[in-house]
């Protein structure tokens, strides 16, 4: 159990849950810090290209002005170098030589052969400005030490006759500050979010790690047989839920383990009951087979009385086995009896047929009332006529002389029957243990039962999915009520 206990710290459910919270962390920051470089550095560029362009056309325009309408050539260049130390960016200009009044060299910084010699990268654009199109290019600059914008715009002359060609080249400042700074202030940002959600992966796990520990105890004590124990956790998530499904479970072994003792106690006390039951015939039966062998008998009217007690005694134990076999078959949660349509006035005209001769001995009526012309449930018809003959038969044996049997049969939600006597009742004692195997009163009228009818009779009518109650009084009487499920009839049952 010690060993169990140690758990490495990369295999603790804090340590998981903050290595895949930091990753999950760290991956969202990095992606927001690409996402935003990405979209500072298009937008940063894009101003910086709309500005530069605006300002290249207004230096074209002040050419076209200032210097090619009025033919006033002096003084162009210095105009252009001014405007590169005021505007810190490089300026040329290049001579149209397919226009048909070119730009006059006085106005030029560069000839094309020239400009094309020491900056080819830019001769595409000088071409587009010849062909009345601006145009822009970005790249990495090693003079500038960062990344510059050029664009070229035309450069007009009469007759808006596309003449020359003005480019501009101006380094983008401040990107690399920027983004480096943004990038300081998202990496200070991911250190601070780790440091709070350490805290709140704390609390967190916290609130997991201790109902799965307890949980965990109190499996372990259910594994150790220790079926009280409850985890004592009242949530109302997954957690709550899965807490709730142990302390069933352990409810559950519970009365699983107190089912067991009893079945253990059952079975000490039927192998009991079976021992004390059978050895009171099979000392008889030795007694008198002694008696028989040794000769102590020899009078032909005592050695027949003996045989026929030992008879007597065998049909006894025949009687205590056969019933035995019927209830353990009744117990049998995987036996099932084969139920047909079966007329209940039929089953009791069938009893009161057999238990006639015995009613009749001591003069007891047996009436029963009949509300409807023909009652029917789902069952066996033999196992119900045996139900109800042990019924009918202690009646009659518990009664006195000169009395009455009522039997009623009603179905209305439910089918009930009841067995009314006016026998000599039972007690409370009696009335709690009536149904248990092997139990009999100390009255005369027990001397010669099983004490194992009525436990076959409830677990007969458990098999019919029906319920029997019984309610006593001393003196007064006993009555047996059985409820069954109604059964609709279908036209075949009237046939």
């Amino acid at each position: 159990m010690a060993k169990e206990d140690k758990v490495r710290i990369y295999n603790r459910l804090f340590f998981k849950l903050y290595l895949n919270y930091a990753v999950m962390l760290l991956v969202t920051a990095l992606l927001i810090c690409l996402i935003f470089m990405q979209l500072y550095k298009n937008t940063t560029m894009k101003n910086e290209q709309e500005k530069l362009m605006e300002q290249a056309s207004n230096i074209s325009d002040m050419m076209t002005t200032n210097f090619i309408n009025t033919r006033n050539y002096s003084g162009a260049l210095e105009f252009i170098n001014t405007l590169q130390e005021i505007m810190d960016m490089d300026i040329w200009t290049i001579s149209n030589s397919k226009a048909i009044f070119p730009m006059d060299d006085r106005l030029e910084t560069n000839s094309f052969e020239e400009f094309t010699f020491g900056h080819r990268e830019y001769v595409n654009l000088v071409e587009s400005a010849f062909g009345n199109e601006k145009g822009f290019s970005i790249a990495d600059d090693e003079i500038y030490q960062t990344q510059t914008i050029t664009v070229a715009v035309p450069i007009f002359g009469a007759n808006r006759e596309v003449v020359g060609a003005l480019l501009l080249k101006a380094p983008v400042k401040g990107l690399k500050d920027i983004i480096n700074d943004s990038l300081s202030l998202i990496i200070i940002s991911c250190v601070v979010a780790l440091a709070i959600s350490f805290i709140i992966i704390i609390v967190f796990a916290t609130e997991l790690s201790i109902p799965i520990t307890r949980m965990r105890m109190t499996a372990l004590l259910l594994a150790g047989g220790d079926y009280n124990s409850k985890t004592g956790i009242k949530r109302t998530d997954e957690i709550g839920d899965l807490a709730k499904t142990i302390d069933v479970l352990s409810e559950k072994l519970l009365e699983n383990e107190i089912q067991r003792k009893n079945l253990d106690q059952m079975r000490l006390d039927f192998f009991a009951n079976i021992s004390h039951e059978l050895r009171t015939p099979i000392t008889v039966l030795r007694a008198y087979t002694e008696t028989l062998v040794d000769g102590v008998v020899k009078d032909d009217e005592k050695v027949n009385q003996y045989y026929e007690r030992m008879l007597a005694e065998c049909k006894s134990m025949e009687r205590l086995v056969g019933d035995l076999m019927i209830l353990s078959k009744m117990q049998n949660p995987d036996f099932v009896i084969e139920k047909e349509p079966v007329n209940l006035y039929q089953v009791f005209d069938d009893i009161i047929r057999s238990a006639g001769a015995i009613a009749e001995k001591k003069n007891i009526k047996v009436d029963i009332v009949r509300n409807q012309p023909v009652i029917m449930m789902l069952g066996d018809y033999d196992r119900l006529r045996q139900m109800f003959m042990v019924i009918l038969d202690n009646a009659i044996k518990f009664s006195d002389e000169n009395k009455t049997i009522h039997i009623n049969i009603s179905n209305e939600d439910k089918i009930r029957v009841s067995i009314k006597d006016e026998g000599i009742g039972m007690d409370k004692n009696d009335l709690d243990n009536i149904f248990e195997k092997f139990y009999k009163s100390n009255l005369r009228q027990n001397a010669s039962g099983t004490g194992l009818g009525l436990a076959i009779a409830k677990q007969i009518a458990i098999k019919h999915e029906g319920h029997v109650d019984v309610s006593s009084e001393l003196g007064v009487g006993s009555t047996f009520t059985f409820t069954f499920p109604s059964y609709e009839m279908k036209d075949e049952d009237y046939l």
